[in-house]
């Protein structure tokens, strides 16, 4: 990532993945909905650490980038940064 947005970036993926790990737990409907992602993104990355974390990364940069801007624990965005956060905390499961 571009030093520019790199840290502050960082520092709002972490905060998005902690709450929406949070959430999951009193949000049937969001575990699912990560579920599901967690499938997709297990797909795309054999689900290594390395490769999820270069993928968060590039899914977040590119995000912002499109000007997107976590506004609902229900947007897509938002759901894909909590499964591969869920991913990392959880490897056992991948």
């Amino acid at each position: 990532m571009d030093g520019d947005i790199s840290a502050e970036l960082g520092i709002l993926v972490r905060d998005i993945g902690e709450a929406g790990v949070e959430q999951m737990a009193t949000s049937p409907g969001l575990a699912a909905a990560v579920d599901q992602h967690v499938a997709e993104v297990r797909d795309l990355t054999s689900g290594r650490p390395d490769g999820l974390v270069g993928y968060l990364h590039e899914f977040a940069e590119g995000a912002f980038r499109r000007g997107w801007w976590p506004e609902s624990t229900r947007d897509w965005e938002f759901v894909r940064i909590v499964a591969v956060c869920w991913m990392l905390r959880h490897p056992e499961h991948d």
